[in-house]
C-alpha cells in the first residue's frame, strides 16, 4: 500500500486549474445552462410527458453536479487554510453563485410540490426509476406546506422570530465565562475549556467546573428558560397548529423519512435498556476509585488506564483497511481508493480546519476525508468512523446526485460499523489492559451516542408536551432531573444543581428533537454489527446492498427488504444485546 510523506489531498478529481479564469468561465456557462432549464417553465402542466419530465430531471442532475464540483472544491480548500484569503474569497464567491442557481431553479420544485394532481403525480413518480424516491419525498414534504404568500410572511418573520430567539441565546451563552479554583488558584475560561476539566483526575476539580457551568445557566434561568419556553411554542403554533403535523416530534420525523412508530419503539427500547449503562455505571466507580459515581464524576478517567499506544499513519491506515477487508474485500477495495487517490488530508498544519469529516461532492468522484491526526489511538478510531462515510459514498457511487446520500438516519450506518469492526480487529492484538481502556471508552461513546441522545429525547417530548400547557422554568428543571432519576436509577448520585442542565444542551435550542438522530444511526450499526456476528458472512452482501442503496429508499423499506424490521423492539434490542455483552466482558478484565 502507498505511504504518504505529504499528507495533503489531491483536488484535482474536483478542478484541474483553479485560476479565477477557470471559475469563471465554469459559473458562466452552469448560470446559461440554468437560464435555459428557466425557459422550460412554461411547460410545466401536470399532464406532461413522462419523457419531457425525465428530461427536466437530467437538467437538474447535470446543474446540480457541476455547481456541487466547484463548490466541493471551494469547500475543501478552505478547509486545507481557513487563513487563506484567497480560498476565503472563493467560497464567498461560489456560494453567492449558489444561491443565484438555487432561486433561478426555484419554480419546479414548487411546481412540483404543489401544481400537481396526485394522479399525475403518482404517474410521474412511478415512470421515474430510481429518482422516484427522490419525487415521492418532495411530495411527502409538500403535504406540510403552505401557499407561496404564507411561506414568504413565516420566512421574513423568522428573521426576527424563532431565528432570532436562537441568536440571542447564542450570544448570551457564549458571552459566559467561568471560574473555577484549581489548585488554590481562580482561572476564568470559556465553555470549551470548561469541558476539559469535566474529564480531570481530580474529583474536586470535574465538581468545580460542573458547579461553575450550572450556577451560570442557573443565574440566567430567567431569560434562557423564556427564550426556550418560546422556542416549543413556536415549534407547536407554526407546526401543528399551522402545518399540520400530528405531533412536535412528527416534525422532525418526516424530516428524516422515519415513521412515528419506527421512533418510538426504538425510544422504547432505548428506555428499556436504561439498566444497561446502570450497570457499567456501577463497574465504572470501581475504575475511577470511588464506591459510587456522582453525576459530576460522568467523564472521569479510570485511575488504572493503560499507557495509550501511538500509530503511525501508515500503521492506523493498514489497521482500517485490514479490519475492512476480513469483513469484505470489496468494501476494503472502497476504502482504499480514498489512499490510493490521494484523496485523505491527515497532516497537521495551522489554519487547517479542526476535527474530522467525509465530503462527497459527487457520487462519482471518490471521496475526500480530513482528519487532524496526531498518532493517538482515538485517532485512528476517528479514520475509521470517516473512511466508513467515504466506503459509504463508494458504495452508492452509481445513484443520481439527487439520490445518493443516504436520509439522515442512516448516514452514521457505515461510519459506526467501520469502528465497530476495527474495535473486533485491534483488541485481538492488545493487552489485557490496553483493551480495559479501549472498551471502557468504546461503552462511554454508546452511551454518550444511544444512551444520554434517547433521553434527551424523552425529556424533549415531555416539556414540549408540558410548555404547550403553561409550566414554568423550574418545573421544566424538574422533569429533566425525573429525566436523570430515570435514566441513572441507583447506579449514579444526581444533585438538584444538575435539574438546569438542559438549558446547556444546544440541540434543544437550535434543533428540537434532533438528538435521537444520534441514537438511532448508532444503535442501528450496532443492531446490524450484532446481525452479522449471528449470521456470520451472509451477512457481508445484506450490509452492502444497504449501503449502495444510499438515498434511493426509505429506511423502513430498504431494512425490511433485507429482512430487518426497524419497526420492532427485536431488531433495537439486538444492538442492546451486544453493548450488554461488552459490558459484561469489560468486568472479567
Amino acid at each position: 500500500m502507498k505511504n504518504y510523506q505529504k499528507g495533503i489531498w489531491n483536488l484535482d478529481d474536483l478542478v484541474r486549474n483553479p485560476t479565477r479564469q477557470t471559475f469563471d468561465k465554469k459559473i458562466k456557462e452552469i448560470e446559461k445552462q440554468a437560464e435555459k432549464f428557466a425557459k422550460n417553465k412554461s411547460q410545466l402542466k401536470p399532464n406532461i410527458s413522462s419523457n419531457k419530465f425525465l428530461q427536466l430531471l437530467h437538467d437538474i442532475e447535470d446543474i446540480t453536479e457541476k455547481s456541487s464540483k466547484i463548490g466541493g472544491y471551494a469547500g475543501l480548500k478552505f478547509s486545507e487554510d481557513t487563513q487563506s484569503d484567497e480560498a476565503t474569497a472563493l467560497l464567498t464567491r461560489i456560494s453567492q453563485f449558489g444561491s443565484r442557481i438555487e432561486n433561478k431553479m426555484l419554480f419546479f420544485d414548487l411546481w412540483w410540490k404543489k401544481q400537481v394532481d396526485e394522479k399525475n403525480a403518482k404517474r410521474l413518480i412511478r415512470d421515474a426509476g430510481d429518482l422516484s424516491e427522490y419525487l415521492r419525498y418532495k411530495r411527502l414534504v409538500a403535504k406540510y406546506a403552505l401557499t407561496e404568500p404564507e411561506e414568504k410572511i413565516i420566512n421574513t418573520l423568522d428573521v426576527t422570530g424563532i431565528s432570532a430567539l436562537v441568536k440571542i441565546y447564542d450570544k448570551i451563552t457564549n458571552a459566559f465565562t467561568y471560574t473555577v479554583n484549581i489548585n488554590g488558584k481562580k482561572k476564568t475560561m470559556g465553555r470549551e475549556q470548561l469541558t476539559t476539566l469535566v474529564r480531570n483526575k481530580n474529583p474536586k476539580i470535574r465538581e468545580a467546573a460542573y458547579k461553575s457551568l450550572l450556577t451560570k445557566y442557573q443565574d440566567n434561568k430567567g431569560v434562557i428558560g423564556q427564550i426556550y419556553q418560546n422556542i416549543a411554542l413556536n415549534w407547536k403554533n407554526e407546526g401543528i397548529d399551522i402545518r399540520g403535523f400530528r405531533n412536535p416530534i412528527s416534525i422532525q420525523n418526516i424530516s428524516n423519512d422515519v415513521d412515528d412508530k419506527t421512533i418510538e419503539v426504538m425510544l422504547q427500547v432505548c428506555k428499556k435498556n436504561a439498566p444497561v449503562f446502570q450497570k457499567y455505571f456501577k463497574q465504572k466507580a470501581k475504575r475511577v476509585g470511588v464506591k459510587k459515581l456522582r453525576r459530576y464524576d460522568l467523564y472521569a478517567p479510570s485511575k488504572k488506564s493503560a499507557d495509550e499506544k501511538n500509530y503511525t499513519f501508515d500503521q492506523g491506515t493498514k489497521l482500517v483497511l485490514d479490519s475492512l477487508n476480513k469483513f469484505s474485500p470489496k468494501i476494503a477495495e472502497y476504502a482504499s481508493r480514498i489512499f490510493n487517490e490521494n484523496h485523505v488530508d491527515y497532516s497537521l498544519r495551522h489554519g487547517k480546519r479542526d476535527g474530522a469529516f467525509c465530503s462527497t461532492p459527487l457520487p462519482y468522484i471518490t471521496p475526500f476525508v480530513l482528519i487532524n491526526y496526531t498518532g493517538k489511538s482515538r485517532d485512528v478510531f476517528t479514520l475509521a468512523h470517516e473512511i466508513g462515510h467515504a466506503v459509504h459514498s463508494v458504495a452508492a457511487s452509481e445513484k443520481s446526485i439527487l439520490i445518493s446520500d443516504a436520509p439522515l438516519p442512516l448516514a452514521e450506518t457505515a461510519s459506526t460499523y467501520s469502528e465497530l469492526l476495527l474495535y473486533d480487529n485491534i483488541s485481538s492484538q492488545i493487552s489485557d489492559a490496553e483493551k480495559s481502556t479501549m472498551l471502557s471508552d468504546k461503552i462511554d461513546d454508546f452511551y454518550a451516542t444511544i444512551g444520554r441522545q434517547s433521553f434527551f429525547t424523552l425529556f424533549e417530548i415531555e416539556a414540549h408536551n408540558q410548555i404547550a400547557n403553561s409550566i414554568t422554568v423550574d418545573e421544566i428543571s424538574n422533569i429533566y432531573r425525573n429525566n436523570l432519576k430515570e435514566q441513572f436509577g441507583n447506579s449514579i448520585d444526581i444533585s438538584d444543581d444538575f435539574g438546569i442542565e438542559w438549558s446547556c444542551i444546544p440541540h434543544f435550542y437550535h434543533s428540537p428533537f434532533y438528538c435521537y438522530s444520534y441514537s438511532f444511526g448508532n444503535l442501528l450499526a450496532v443492531s446490524l454489527f450484532q446481525t452479522y456476528k449471528n449470521e456470520g458472512d451472509r451477512f457481508v452482501s445484506t450490509y452492502t446492498d444497504i449501503l449502495s442503496a444510499g438515498g434511493s429508499q426509505k429506511p423502513e423499506k430498504l431494512l425490511k427488504e433485507h429482512g430487518l424490521d426497524i419497526s420492532k423492539a427485536k431488531f433495537w434490542q439486538s444492538g442492546f444485546d451486544y453493548i450488554k455483552k461488552q459490558v459484561d466482558d469489560l468486568a472479567k478484565l
